[in-house]
């Protein structure tokens, strides 16, 4: 179980207790978090669970696949921490760990 925290557009913070294996995005849309999307229902086959990987987890989470940078050219103003919530898988070592929803999804 890892404590993560997705912070919505508007600033409100969600604290989750997530399992270990599970996605970010599904954490997210079990919890209603406003501007995740997941249309494709984490098959990385969009760009609408887009999040930024808060700069402190960057090294932790790594780097988005190569599936998963090719949906990342669908997503709005995409930065260099960004990446699929849906690609994010939960561990022991994410906990803590902080991600941003953008203005919107592509």
């Amino acid at each position: 179980m890892a404590n993560i925290s997705i912070i919505a557009f508007d600033g409100t913070r969600f604290d989750i207790a997530a399992a270990d294996g599970s996605t970010v995005m599904e954490n997210a849309v079990r919890n209603s978090v406003p501007g995740i999307d997941a249309e494709c229902g984490g098959a990385c086959a969009c760009a609408t669970c887009h999040v930024y990987v808060d700069d402190a987890w960057t090294e932790k989470v790594g780097q988005p696949s190569p599936m998963e940078e090719d949906m990342l050219d669908f997503a709005v103003d995409v930065r260099p921490t960004s990446r699929l919530s849906c690609q994010i898988k939960v561990t022991a070592a994410l906990d803590g760990l902080v991600v941003h929803v953008p203005e919107r999804q592509g």
